[in-house]
């Protein structure tokens, strides 16, 4: 039995398309999996999928959790889609997000009062709300381009001017994390779920055991799981082991694809909301900074590209005073969390990078 995802291509004979997995999720039962696919060939389309013990077979849109997918997948194109859980429709003007029944609520309530927060600094612009419901949420769009598709343009985007819209994202990011909340905006923030160090640490020690329940009792897999677990132990150890920075608000899901440069004039458009929480300002740097590094060891964005990017993150954490320590130690947590993603080489890959940093810290502090 193939535990791990042996490869990253599947073909539905139904159909006789080929399909590439773009994202992979732990299935209940162990070996088996909850997969976003992408179609190989002229025509993009994405789907969701099960790989349940070496059998491929797509999940039809007609998703029972998510009963508004069909028709709302009709007005565009599926962009993000984890089965059972949540989708992303691309339309003309709009993108348009899929939730479970009543579970579109909350989201917008919480997408409606980030102006309260993100006005305070007049940096970022956001998408307006344009229709919802207990399931669905449309959003108008933000023209331009991500930080991330300018990192992969070559053509069109000089190192100059990829330069200086990561140095905007900086200087917008302090801004906004600088400027004391006024009674409205702290009330918002207050409204915020908490995600302290100590919500963080049992989070990821749910995903571990998530984990473990389906490697710990194959043979194969023991020294996998042996390793895995002493490196959620220091992990863990070394998060909660420093005094925390303060809380601030924190996007929750940073990375370049949520930052929109819109014109050289205008503010940067931010994205997505739905993980907005009271944390510490190196819990969202650390994942911005990860996101970055993971981009280029799959080789999406080039050594001098990354730099520029990853020192920019580095200012603002100075910037903003966060603790050396807690900036490491949040990369550490989200270096863990990569490791237990099931796609090819991503253990091999992320356990590895944590090797690395534990001996650069050896060698710091000898």
């Amino acid at each position: 039995m193939s535990w791990y995802l042996p490869v990253p291509q599947y073909a539905d004979k139904a159909t006789g398309t080929t399909w590439r997995v773009s994202r992979a999720w732990f299935d209940k039962k162990p070996g088996n999996y909850v997969l976003e696919v992408v179609s190989q060939g002229r025509t993009r389309a994405l789907r969701g999928a099960y790989l349940r013990q070496g059998r491929f077979e797509l999940v039809p849109l007609d998703d029972p959790e998510l009963p508004a997918l069909r028709a709302e997948a009709q007005e565009g194109e599926l962009i993000t889609y984890r089965p059972h859980r949540r989708a992303v429709v691309r339309a003309e003007g709009r993108y348009i997000k899929i939730f479970r029944p009543g579970q579109a609520i909350a989201s917008a309530e919480r997408c409606a009062r980030m102006d309260i927060l993100l006005d305070a600094g007049g940096t970022f612009t956001t998408p307006r709300i344009l229709r919802s419901s207990e399931d669905v949420i449309a959003f108008s769009t933000v023209p331009g381009p991500t930080l991330n598709e300018l990192s992969e343009d070559d053509y069109t985007t000089s190192d100059e001017s990829f330069a200086r819209a990561w140095e905007k994202w900086a200087r917008s990011w302090v801004a906004l994390l600088s400027v004391p909340p006024g009674n409205a905006a702290r009330s918002v923030l207050n409204s915020l779920p908490l995600r302290s160090a100590e919500v963080e640490a049992a989070y990821l020690w749910r995903c571990v055991n998530r984990w473990l329940r389906h490697f710990e009792n194959v043979p194969e897999m023991s020294p996998q799981v042996s390793a895995l677990r002493a490196a959620a132990e220091d992990v863990t150890t070394n998060l909660l082991r420093t005094a925390p920075d303060p809380l601030v608000w924190s996007h929750g899901d940073l990375h370049s694809k949520q930052i929109i440069v819109v014109d050289d004039r205008s503010p940067l458009g931010l994205l997505d909301f739905d993980e907005g929480a009271q944390a510490e300002a190196a819990r969202d740097l650390a994942k911005m900074d990860v996101r970055l590094e993971l981009h280029r060891r799959r080789n999406d964005l080039s050594s001098a590209r990354y730099l520029t990017a990853h020192n920019q993150v580095l200012a603002v954490a100075q910037e903003l005073h966060v603790n050396p320590d807690r900036f490491h130690a949040y990369s550490d947590t989200i270096w863990l969390r990569e490791a237990l993603v099931p796609l090819p080489g991503r253990l091999a890959m992320a356990t590895a990078v944590l090797d690395e940093r534990a001996k650069h810290y050896q060698t710091t502090e000898a």
